[in-house]
């Protein structure tokens, strides 16, 4: 795929955002100054005062004497970063690559994107059409480098667009700033009467070298193509995504639901080719008034099954609110996993924690009640009950021992034991009868005791005696007796467990 790239340049960023938050100040000559050694610069002037002279780097009090009425603003710190975040995001839209150039522009790598607008003057047209309608003062360029749309958006005159291969006749008739040049190579090649690109770039490149360093030659090499650049995007950029523009903003359940099966129906299709699943899914929608909505899902295992992925969808679109219209649906996935292909079974059994239909059980359940609520747990090599048990990080987790099965064991086991008040006919009997949280047990049958010694290598404990108790309404409880018998009045019984 031949690489894209668009520069956007906000022509007079600051002083836009200005009059957008205070619609009085258009038209008008109006500044931002910050201090400098003891007097107030022009950090940015807005066009009708650009019109009567004033630029950056004017001393206030010479702008006043020019223009009396002249109203000053405080510039503020670190405001045209924050504004080109706030841009580029917005732009995430046309491209999941989007990067800040400041001081005032953005970078857009567009490889792959401008069919879905049906073209790329279509797509540049639309980018530039709806930040001009926001109240920005762009200029955009497309070329195959990103030296090349820089000097276009910035210097071109003739055409926004430049096809790969076509980068050096549009660079020959402009100035030397196009490049992206520093300010001392700037003022040398004025000096020397080369004030087009056309006119030093057949020179011998050695001369270039000696005369203004490796920069120029980088510079005109990264515009032309002979050097790789890459922008450092704004947010990571998933390599599993889907998007999909639409004609007109969509308002509906019906057509965002038509919207999400499409993205799922494509993104399952490269999933299913490249042996992969999907273990977590965002669907965003992009609105006309700039905000974004989005609603996530993740599944217990990978999954490519676009049918099972829409139903965990499907009970959040309702959550999902159009406003003035939805312009851009985008679905990423970033958690994705290799998939192998699912074995056939010769016999009809069971279901296993490797089943298909008991992950999608329980992507299910979470989807409904939260994925905390849903708790799988494995053995673990330690005799104290409370230490047995461990929970698993995933549905696939293999154990490490296998489950004890040669005792009973309760279903529900407390995390630590509980106290209680217990009579025992005999010291070494199992309880008569036993109270519980107020209230009174008397017990009909018992079982035990099975002894459990702590690990030695963990901490010093003594033993438990465990009995299996039934009262009279015919509950069973896990009960035990900690060391030997003693004789003080300190709680030794203990309840730990509650049978089915």
């Amino acid at each position: 795929m031949p690489k894209r790239f668009v520069a956007i340049w906000c022509c007079h960023l600051i002083t836009d955002w200005f009059v957008i938050r205070k619609p009085a100040l258009a038209g008008k000559p109006f500044v931002l100054a910050t201090p400098d050694h003891g007097r107030m610069v022009v950090t940015a002037a807005s066009t009708a005062a650009q019109a009567q002279g004033i630029n950056v780097g004017a001393v206030v009090a010479d702008a006043r004497a020019i223009i009396p009425g002249l109203e000053v603003y405080d510039d503020k710190a670190g405001l045209s970063r924050q504004l080109l975040r706030t841009i580029g995001k917005w732009c995430i839209r046309y491209t999941p690559a989007v990067a800040i150039d400041e001081p005032d522009g953005l970078l857009l790598d567009a490889s792959g994107c401008a069919h879905l607008w049906g073209g790329e003057q279509p797509y540049l047209e639309d980018i530039v059409a709806r930040l001009r309608n926001y109240g920005y003062d762009v200029r955009a360029a497309m070329a195959g480098t990103i030296g090349a749309a820089w000097a276009i958006s910035r210097f071109g005159e003739h055409g926004m667009i430049i096809s790969n291969g076509a980068q050096s006749d549009a660079l020959l008739p402009l100035p030397p700033a196009a490049l992206r040049l520093e300010p001392g190579i700037l003022e040398r090649l004025h000096k020397l009467g080369l004030n087009k690109i056309s006119s030093f770039i057949g020179m011998p490149r050695p001369a270039l070298r000696r005369r203004f360093g490796g920069e120029l030659l980088l510079r005109l090499d990264q515009a032309l193509g002979l050097e790789e650049e890459a922008i450092q995007p704004l947010e990571p950029v998933q390599p599993y995504l889907e998007r999909l523009p639409c004609l007109e903003p969509i308002l509906t359940a019906t057509g965002i639901t038509i919207a999400l099966e499409r993205l799922l129906g494509q993104l399952c299709n490269r999933l299913r080719q490249e042996g992969k699943g999907l273990r977590a899914a965002i669907f965003k929608c992009f609105r006309v008034d700039g905000k974004t909505v989005q609603i996530e899902i993740g599944t217990n295992r990978a999954s490519q099954n676009a049918t099972h992925l829409f139903s965990l969808f499907s009970n959040k679109i309702s959550s999902i609110e159009p406003a003035l219209g939805i312009e851009v649906f985008v679905l990423e996935a970033p958690k994705v996993e290799e998939m192998s292909a699912p074995q056939e079974t010769l016999w009809a059994g069971g279901c296993s924690v490797d089943s298909i239909r008991l992950s999608e059980l329980i992507d299910q359940l979470a989807g409904r009640v939260g994925s905390q609520a849903i708790r799988r747990y494995l053995p673990a090599q330690h005799y104290w009950p409370e230490r047995s048990v461990k929970p698993a990080s995933s549905l696939h987790k293999q154990p490490d021992t296998i489950w004890r099965d040669d005792r009973p064991r309760p279903v529900r086991l407390l995390p630590e034991p509980e106290p209680i008040d217990v009579a025992a006919p005999i010291p070494d009997y199992p309880p008569m009868l036993f109270r519980y949280k107020g209230k009174l047990h008397r017990i009909k049958k018992a079982d035990g005791p099975e002894r459990v010694a702590c690990e030695w290598w963990h901490e010093e404990k003594q033993h438990r005696d465990y009995y299996i108790v039934e009262d009279e309404d015919g509950y069973r409880y896990w009960l035990f007796r900690s060391g030997h018998y003693t004789g003080d009045k300190t709680h030794q019984w203990f309840i730990h467990g509650f049978f089915a």
